[in-house]
């Protein structure tokens, strides 16, 4: 590949000068970088790094390849002198503002993998809509049980039951609570190892997920069960539905990374720079998901028409605050975004 090198140094000098002046203002703030700046420092490190892989092919430059090969050594130094300081742990700034601003810093891989969960909710849907008889193919087998009753059947025995359903749950509330956590954590953190595979089997899993939403939600609303479908699904499913596209979005974001789409960075240097993200999304879904895990234990499987209003309201508080802290959380603290 013949590099035009004229072009090749505009696009990338800006890049040089934001890290020698980093590196000057960390030697004179004496290494008081926060997070967002320290993620900034290391990718334009990265990036001149690799930048000087590619000058060095110009015996002609020798000043250029100097003058990086400088900065590179300033950058390391610094970089990694200050290594332990700059991992200290903040349990609630690694929450309320970490964990959001790297979720807005992929915020199109996110709305990728919602898309592909509703794009299967609208096929699960249309596809029993054409024949309820379908539901016998796309259901799975955890779940065959729902195929022997009709939603307004199932409502009635839950709604007939309240009592002693109540008590049931009170008395396994917490093994259940635990059952779920581990398996609804294994799907997303699946979802986002697959991305390992360039992401096909991640937008598989998504799509599917959404199928089987699809599936429950028609078969629900077309037997006028909405109120209860509602109320039974929104406390836990605004955290778990949304942790799993979180799962998804981290998925594709290591499908990139490992395609190399939009970088000329090397596979290495490339998951290097997602590592950090990968992991505080993970962590981030998790938390979401045992806090899932605990509302559909302890009041998703609680049922009853009285019930149903303040279990809805619940969620609608879950879905706000959840919004606000992803949409906003850690605004005012965010640093310029890799380019």
């Amino acid at each position: 590949m013949i590099l035009d090198l004229d072009q090749f140094i505009r696009k990338e000098r800006p890049f040089w000068e934001e890290l020698e002046a980093a590196v000057a203002r960390d030697r004179q703030d004496g290494g008081k970088m926060d997070l967002p700046a320290i993620r900034r420092f290391h990718y334009l490190f990265e990036r001149t790094a690799s930048d000087l892989t590619r000058v060095k092919t110009f015996a002609a430059e020798p000043e250029l390849k100097g003058h990086l090969e400088s900065l590179i050594g300033q950058a390391y130094a610094q970089l990694h002198s200050r290594r332990r300081d700059a991992v200290k742990f903040r349990p609630l700034y690694w929450l309320f503002v970490m964990f959001p601003q790297t979720f807005r810093r992929h915020i199109t891989a996110f709305w990728i993998s919602l898309a592909i969960s509703l794009l299967g909710a609208f096929f699960g849907a249309f596809f029993v809509s054409q024949d309820a008889e379908n539901k016998a193919l796309l259901m799975p087998a955890q779940f065959a049980g729902h195929l022997s009753q009709t939603p307004s059947q199932r409502v009635a025995d839950e709604e007939a039951n309240a009592d002693e359903h109540a008590s049931l749950v009170a008395n396994q509330s917490a093994a259940f609570s635990a059952q779920l956590m581990n398996n609804n954590i294994r799907v997303a953190l699946r979802a986002l190892a697959m991305g390992i595979l360039a992401g096909v089997l991640t937008v598989g899993l998504l799509f599917y997920n959404g199928i089987i939403l699809g599936l429950v939600g028609y078969d629900y609303v077309a037997d006028g069960q909405t109120e209860f479908l509602v109320a039974w699904l929104l406390p836990h499913g605004v955290p778990e539905l949304t942790a799993i596209f979180i799962g998804g979005q981290a998925g594709l974001v290591l499908a990139r990374a490992i395609i190399g789409w939009g970088t000329h960075l090397g596979l290495r240097s490339r998951l290097r720079l997602i590592r950090d993200d990968i992991a505080t999304l993970a962590g981030g879904l998790a938390i979401m998901l045992v806090w899932a895990g605990i509302i559909e234990a302890f009041l998703s499987q609680y049922h009853g028409k009285a019930l149903y209003p303040w279990k809805t309201g619940f969620g609608l508080v879950e879905l706000v605050c959840l919004v606000a802290v992803l949409a906003f959380a850690g605004r005012k603290l965010s640093s310029p975004q890799p380019s």
